[in-house]
């Protein structure tokens, strides 16, 4: 068993990432520091803990733990490590370190034997996990590539937002960002390229989840651009390539990443959709720590998706 804790627990990150900390077989949860809900129960802010944990949120960060999950604003880890160094193995949420050395890039179908050895991880962004494992089997091939993703409204935070507000959200749906997207500096270094991924994000009329559908020209053939990402993902408890059609409710709930190829002609389509609080999030840091333990890499993570 280790112990874990967790700074800036309020969101929904921190949310999410508590859930699974507390079913881990390997791990103890010890703190959950929040300064907005220093003092409060855990399930007085989450409401799905109600019944799970009696908890409090501490005002305070115990260092003696194994790790520690930043799941804090962006920007606000940095800020945090430069007032308070911390000697504890670091799982980062945000996007403070995904383009530093300091921090390994934990997207573990191509990082997964770095992560293992590494004290400080930056958990990839949701759309860029849902990007990157769409096209990781054609890294260093890629030309033109025109990619559409519409994700939940927890993408966009806990804090309320005109475009977060059920009035807005519902029965609607709007582009955002369109080819300035805050990940595209991460997918461009994981992919190695420059100014060829042209990505338009919408929000969704939904809470969780992540559809992106990346379009490419390949004069390979359905059959072996399959076998090409079956033969790459071969291994990785997470990421499956479907024979058919897939859909986001396959995913909601689990930490999976599922794809799937389309070909007309000389024009390949493929498809990816994950949770974006799980595999987008907490359940990607915490399948990263169980990498950076030794433990098995689904440890915690065999969720099934809501289908029905």
């Amino acid at each position: 068993m280790i112990r874990a804790g967790i700074i800036g627990g309020a969101g929904y990150t921190g949310g999410e990432t508590i859930r699974l900390l507390l079913n881990h077989p390997e791990t103890e949860l010890t703190f959950v520091q929040s300064r907005s809900q220093a003092g409060k129960y855990l399930h007085e802010t989450h409401h799905d803990l109600v019944g799970e944990t009696d908890m409090k949120f501490s005002a305070e960060i115990d260092e003696s733990v194994d790790v520690i999950f930043l799941c804090l604003g962006h920007g606000e880890s940095k800020k945090l490590l430069a007032e308070k160094p911390i000697s504890t193995k670091l799982i980062d949420l945000g996007n403070d370190f995904r383009l530093t050395d300091e921090f390994v890039y934990g997207l573990p179908e191509i990082n997964r034997e770095k992560i293992k050895k590494a004290s400080k991880v930056a958990n990839p962004g949701c759309f860029a996990t849902t990007i990157q494992l769409g096209l990781l089997p054609l890294a260093g091939k890629l030309k033109e590539v025109y990619s559409t993703g519409i994700t939940g409204s927890t993408g966009a935070g806990q804090k309320l937002q005109d475009t977060t507000h059920f009035t807005w959200r519902a029965n609607n749906i709007s582009a955002y960002k369109t080819l300035t997207h805050q990940h595209m500096s991460e997918i461009n270094r994981t992919l190695k390229t420059s100014n060829v991924i042209n990505f338009v994000p919408w929000r969704g009329d939904f809470t969780r989840g992540i559809f992106v559908s990346s379009v490419l020209t390949s004069e390979e053939s359905l059959e072996s651009l399959n076998k090409l990402y079956k033969d790459f993902y071969k291994g990785h408890p997470f990421t499956h390539v479907a024979d058919s059609m897939i859909d986001m409710k396959q995913v909601v709930n689990t930490n999976k990443c599922l794809i799937y190829l389309e070909k007309e002609n000389d024009k390949l389509v493929v498809h990816s959709t994950l949770d974006n609080l799980l595999k987008g999030a907490s359940g990607q840091a915490v399948q990263n720590m169980n990498l950076m333990f030794g433990f098995k890499e689904d440890a915690g993570l065999r969720l099934k998706s809501t289908v029905f």
